[in-house]
């Protein structure tokens, strides 16, 4: 009787420490990390890889991702505490710390290094040159943001004065900005993939140059969090740029098509022969950053592109809302 008094004692103590050691592994563990993006796009491949390869898992982090269409209201979900992270241009996180924030909004890793649009002609043009955009209509992106930005900054340099030598359209929401040009407005378009390739497919025209080639490096979008969030949660946004750091090696070690079958899970409505062209496009341009940190010359080039734009009240220093801290770290131990 005594045995199995002590036998069944000795069961109880087993399922316990089972039940404790499950309780203590697995998801429920996991750190929770809301992320907002900008927007759904290839552009942001890696992003995805990190989610579909389980990087963010491996690190302890459950991510949930949600899509908030344009910067100001992705920002404003930030401010207000709805996401945790944003995936979002840098230049919001300049607008914020020009309107004098207590609570600055802070870049830790960068995502992408070039600006992400093409400029799409209408009529196939296999020598094409700038000098012929002037004297045509061009549809442009909304004023104030960085595809506009880039796209000005880039005009500019190639002797295009926008208020003279073009018809410029750009009262257009982003989400038409492709319905439009489909409808016939507009000899030349800014847009971004895969609608490039789309329309390319489609016959509607080709892309002819790359914005993002002419307006060079730059932190163009960038994981970013309010400076009391990183200040609280130092280990998560490590384990979150570790994660991010993983996921650029993959897509930098890997080939478009082997990126668009980790990233179609999010793309499910698009053709993968579209998502590969698209993915290929931004590779061959080195569009996605090789590591998270925002170096000085890339954040001054990005200052340029803003303040070309009229849109830059003063040069912010990196060192006010960029913290490379974690990246570096990232960087250093992850290969």
């Amino acid at each position: 009787m005594k045995f199995r008094k002590k036998l069944s004692l000795s069961l109880m103590l087993i399922v316990m420490c089972f039940a404790v050691l499950a309780g203590c592994g697995g998801d429920s563990a996991a750190v929770k990390v809301k992320i907002g993006e900008v927007t759904r796009s290839v552009f942001y491949a890696p992003e995805y890889v990190a989610l579909s390869q389980n990087f963010f898992k491996d690190e302890g982090l459950d991510v949930e991702l949600q899509t908030i269409p344009g910067g100001d209201k992705t920002m404003t979900a930030l401010l207000s505490g709805a996401i945790d992270v944003a995936l979002v241009g840098s230049e919001t996180s300049i607008y914020v710390y020009q309107q004098g924030a207590d609570d600055p909004v802070i870049n830790f890793a960068q995502l992408t290094q070039r600006d992400g649009t093409f400029l799409f002609a209408r009529t196939p043009d296999s020598n094409f040159s700038w000098d012929k955009v002037k004297g045509s209509t061009f549809l442009g992106q909304r004023q104030g943001g960085m595809p506009q930005m880039a796209g000005a900054f880039t005009l500019l340099n190639k002797g295009i004065d926008t208020a003279k030598d073009l018809t410029l359209i750009q009262n257009i929401d982003f989400a038409n900005i492709a319905g439009a040009f489909a409808s016939g407005t507009g000899d030349y378009v800014q847009l971004f993939e895969p609608q490039a390739s789309i329309f390319e497919s489609e016959g509607r025209g080709q892309v002819v140059a790359s914005f993002g080639v002419e307006s060079g490096y730059l932190p163009y979008t960038v994981f970013m969090s309010k400076e009391s969030y990183i200040s609280k949660n130092n280990d998560t946004v490590q384990k979150f740029t570790n994660a991010i750091q993983r996921a650029q090696l993959w897509v930098k070690d890997h080939s478009a098509e082997e990126i668009a079958d980790a990233v179609m899970l999010y793309f499910d409505k698009t053709d993968r022969n579209i998502v590969v062209s698209a993915i290929s496009r931004y590779k061959e341009q080195d569009t996605y950053a090789l590591n998270p940190v925002i170096d000085d010359k890339e954040w001054n080039n990005l200052l340029d592109v803003i303040d070309n734009a009229g849109e830059l009240k003063e040069r912010v220093p990196s060192g006010k809302i960029v913290n490379n801290t974690f990246a570096e770290k990232a960087e250093s131990s992850i290969k």
